[in-house]
């Protein structure tokens, strides 16, 4: 069986074992969750674009994104048959809410609840993009509110009783603060697979502010993600880092036409009177520049692109690449980073689902036995432990950390060989061998790889930590080299997939 099933398997069992206790219904919390798709919680600090980047990557306006703080109460957004949204109260029965829309954001009827009032919000919506991944807008951390960002911390933040409920998190960085690494060491736990960045992804956030809404705002934004990624404190924390201008993310999915000639009327307008105007945000704006777009238009469209987003697309259409709103979405999206960030999530998130669930899993199981000495409990805590030690899954996952983290040195040359064999480019075997998939080379390249690190785990002069981490790496290049034995040969002629 594989991992998760063994996992599931396991939780099936201490159903049956606890059944008729208070515990029944924890169990029966943990197999649905087995069952559901990967929950990707969003954290950051107060305005850094959590809402924004939540409505790109679901690809329609639904979390509001005002000036204000607009996350109060953590709130989920998961596929579901029809609309309907759903209040969780600290106290007394689940509530179905009505809503409505306002400028396409969501507007929920708390019914007389305050925020402090609840315990989340859940939004069911038909969508495409929330069927592999369970989407979570969190507080903002440091906000005014010190209630406000302990509700991010407390269900972010694992402890004995209560694992987090996230499997994964992006966290959104705007500069590269204190709280965030506290923030970031809080999320890991060291249960189950100790601490590890797999399960997160840091994220640069509106990116496009980084050079003050020029042009080059985006090669300057990479270079900054890349310092961060080789960054000591956040390199152990973050599997990497990844630029995104969230603002032009959401409009690469939701630009209207009547967007599109407003900001082709900009464009039209004479170079010596607009290119001026745009060095900054209150002279774009301003009641006594004579063009033909109104103020107030100018400011919806400010809003809606950000100055760096009105200077793009005003570049666009002047050069000629784009004639149409349709046009102008895909190079918003392709400049925003939305595209890297999907495949990131597709290669490091959805690659690594059930490892990921069958962690969570263990955890929740974990925390059922926690004060409790009956036999069932005894049980469960050794099958758990079991599970833990013998899955190399597990194994590839501590190496990982230790190697960010400097509990193990490697050579320099070695490392980063060693950590995308183990997984941390993605799961896939054309990510550890970094070959195009269907490479007809692979095997040879996975048995030279194997043969390498066999030599490194029988050096008898290296240091231990050494050879038991080559002993892990060589068991990751066996089952490589295993899966790609059972493959078909190609025959004369045939295309290798």
């Amino acid at each position: 069986m594989s991992l998760l099933d063994r996992v599931a398997s396991l939780a099936r069992k201490a159903k049956a074992d606890f059944e008729g206790s208070p515990k029944e219904v924890d169990l029966d919390l943990i197999l649905a969750r087995i069952d559901e798709p990967l929950r990707v919680a969003i954290a950051g600090r107060v305005k850094a674009g959590k809402s924004t980047l939540l409505n790109a990557l679901v690809g329609e306006e639904l979390a509001p994104t005002d000036a204000g703080e607009c996350t109060k109460v953590v709130t989920w957004y998961r596929d579901g048959l029809t609309y309907r949204v759903t209040l969780e109260p600290t106290d007394g029965p689940n509530l179905e809410t009505r809503f409505d829309r306002d400028g396409g954001a969501l507007n929920i009827d708390l019914a007389g609840n305050t925020p402090g009032d609840l315990n989340r919000i859940l939004v069911e919506w038909p969508s495409s993009a929330l069927r592999e991944l369970t989407l979570i807008d969190t507080p903002g951390i440091g906000s005014i509110s010190a209630d406000i960002s302990s509700r991010t911390e407390g269900f972010l933040t694992p402890d004995a009783e209560h694992p987090t409920s996230a499997d994964a998190v992006l966290y959104l960085l705007r500069h590269l603060h204190g709280s965030d690494i506290r923030f970031l060491e809080a999320f890991h736990d060291d249960e189950a697979s100790q601490a590890t960045p797999i399960n997160a992804i840091g994220v640069l956030s509106r990116a496009d502010e980084v050079g003050v809404g020029r042009l080059d705002a985006m090669n300057s934004a990479r270079r900054i993600a890349a310092r961060y990624r080789v960054d000591p404190k956040l390199r152990r924390l973050c599997q990497t880092v990844v630029p995104v201008a969230g603002l032009l993310a959401q409009a690469g999915v939701s630009l209207t036409e009547a967007e599109f000639r407003g900001l082709a009327s900009l464009a039209s307008e004479p170079a010596d009177l607009i290119d001026p105007l745009l060095v900054a945000v209150d002279r774009l704006t301003s009641e006594d520049v004579t063009v033909r777009l109104l103020p107030i238009e100018r400011r919806a469209l400010l809003e809606r692109f950000g100055l760096f987003g009105v200077r793009l697309a005003i570049d666009l259409v002047r050069r000629g690449t784009v004639d149409s709103s349709k046009a102008l979405s895909n190079e918003f999206r392709a400049a925003s980073g939305l595209d890297e960030l999907r495949m990131v999530l597709e290669t490091q998130f959805a690659g690594r689902r059930d490892i990921l669930k069958a962690r969570s899993a263990l955890l929740a199981l974990d925390a059922v036995t926690v004060g409790d000495s009956s036999p069932a409990a005894q049980n469960l805590s050794t099958e758990i432990e079991k599970i833990e030690s013998l899955a190399h899954e597990f194994a590839e996952m501590r190496l990982l950390n230790l190697l960010r983290t400097g509990g193990v040195s490697l050579r320099a040359a070695d490392l980063p060989e060693a950590e995308r064999l183990l997984g941390s480019e993605g799961q896939s075997i054309s990510d550890r061998l970094a070959r195009q998939s269907g490479d007809p080379g692979m095997k040879e390249v996975a048995l030279e790889a194997l043969a390498k690190w066999q030599r490194r785990a029988e050096d008898r002069m290296a240091p231990k930590d050494q050879t038991d981490a080559a002993r892990v790496i060589v068991r990751s290049c066996e089952g490589i080299v295993q899966t790609l034995s059972m493959q078909p040969e190609p025959g004369p002629g045939a295309t290798s997939l």
